[in-house]
């Protein structure tokens, strides 16, 4: 499918009535079954008792930590092999190149189970585009600012590695060379760098971690005049988007996705996330797989990418707690959407009042790849706590302390002891949610 047919597709897909979007989503999901039933060793396997006429409640969940160990043969391209992915993402040049000509990669976190590496297709990438030109905007008017001022955008993330945002963004760029609307920033550069190179870009969508963002808005240094700021990575809160709002005067929303399933849910004027239900099915379920009611808030997710044929993605655990809602929304929408429990971790404050978001501390260790899992706590303004999983836990430790004491003496913090914590990393006893970042002091 090309890019101009998807584009098609996808424009159609978003007048779908209730009934048209059933009947989309079974056609894909059986064209997408069939083809890794011939194609991936894996699913041949999986499904060896799944009869022809199945229902999507019949086709076992899967999940991360399952696939990666069976990586080779869940891709239905044999000619890749991880080993030959791992020889190919060592040199970071090959951030945003596709691995012979074919795919593109991508890497996820490891700080809730093991990392996952994530294959793009061409069908995946045009699905991708395809979502983002139709649905980014909550509202028309932002998207014809937009494209007024020459479709500026600056992403404040990280910016090396080959996460989805700073690789999606290189391949856009060595795709047209020629064009200079789209710069990345490193969430982790100096506020001096970061404010600097925002305003000399002076973008007209300026997007990044909700965090972030409002630890930039507090600068009075930074001048520019974004139309419209798009967040993601992290929960929106009603604080943060009306201090974005005040701070910048424009509108300011989010949208729900991940490196698996691409663009899950996109908001509109309502501040709805409408699920992108032609490509991709998302079920909310309890902690042993099965389905929960509308309204009802799930312990975790299994979504369906119904674009990714090189990687299937189907029934594919997500840890995401979410409430899908089918009532009719006022925007006219025949989608259903969702309201996610999002990331909410702390804003680190220390000595001085220096604030540093929690994202920044995620993107250092996630860097540190003999660590499984993650915790850091802020015992004091003047301590820190890290609890890790890893094989080798003093020798994780020691790298990630270096790193985190290099990173705070560039925010010009010292005298900060970090301790290797006892305890595993856990989730709140009370609340059941997991915080990567937080503070443990009055």
């Amino acid at each position: 499918m090309n890019f101009i047919s998807t584009m098609i597709k996808t424009h159609r897909g978003g007048q779908f009535t209730r009934q048209q979007i059933e009947k989309i989503q079974s056609q894909r999901l059986n064209k997408l079954v069939n083809y890794v039933r011939h194609n991936s060793p894996y699913f041949q396997n999986l499904y060896a008792d799944i009869r022809e006429n199945f229902q999507l409640k019949d086709l076992p969940a899967t999940n991360k930590i399952e696939m990666m160990k069976n990586f080779d043969d869940w891709i239905t391209d044999s000619s890749i092999t991880i080993e030959k992915i791992e020889k190919f993402t060592q040199n970071t040049d090959n951030i945003g190149r596709m691995i012979d000509n074919k795919y593109l990669i991508f890497k996820t976190s490891g700080s809730t189970g093991n990392p996952a590496t994530i294959l793009y297709d061409r069908q995946n990438i045009n699905t991708s585009s395809a979502v983002a030109a139709f649905r980014t905007f909550a509202r028309k008017k932002d998207f014809q600012t937009f494209m007024k001022n020459g479709k500026r955008t600056a992403g404040v993330f990280a910016n090396y590695g080959f996460y989805l945002a700073c690789g999606m963004s290189r391949y856009l760029q060595l795709k047209n060379p020629g064009k200079q609307n789209k710069i990345t920033i490193d969430v982790n550069a100096p506020e001096e760098q970061i404010i600097k190179e925002l305003n000399e870009f002076n973008p007209s969508m300026l997007s990044g971690y909700p965090s972030n963002l409002a630890l930039l808005s507090g600068f009075k240094e930074l001048t520019i005049h974004p139309d419209i700021i798009i967040t993601g990575g992290e929960l929106l809160t009603d604080e943060i988007r009306k201090k974005l709002t005040d701070k910048f005067h424009c509108y300011v929303q989010t949208h729900y996705s991940c490196t698996e399933a691409g663009e899950i849910a996109c908001e509109c004027a309502e501040k709805h996330l409408h699920i992108n239900e032609d490509w991709v099915i998302v079920e909310p379920v309890d902690q042993n797989n099965q389905p929960v009611g509308y309204g009802i808030r799930s312990d975790k997710v299994l979504i369906t990418n119904l674009s990714n044929y090189i990687q299937p993605f189907i029934r594919y655990e997500l840890t995401d707690r979410i409430i899908v809602h089918n009532e009719k929304c006022p925007c006219g929408k025949n989608t259903c959407w969702l309201e996610i429990e999002g990331r909410t971790d702390d804003i680190l404050i220390f000595e001085n009042d220096v604030s540093i978001a929690p994202m920044s501390f995620y993107k250092i260790l996630e860097e540190i790849k003999e660590i499984a899992r993650f915790q850091l706590i802020q015992k004091s303004r003047h301590q820190l706590e890290l609890r890790l999983t890893a094989e080798k836990r003093a020798a994780a430790f020691v790298k990630a302390k270096k790193e985190l004491t290099n990173f705070l003496a560039s925010k010009h913090i010292t005298g900060i002891d970090i301790l290797l914590s006892d305890e595993p990393p856990q989730a709140n006893k009370v609340s059941g949610k997991y915080n990567h970042v937080y503070k443990d002091f009055s």
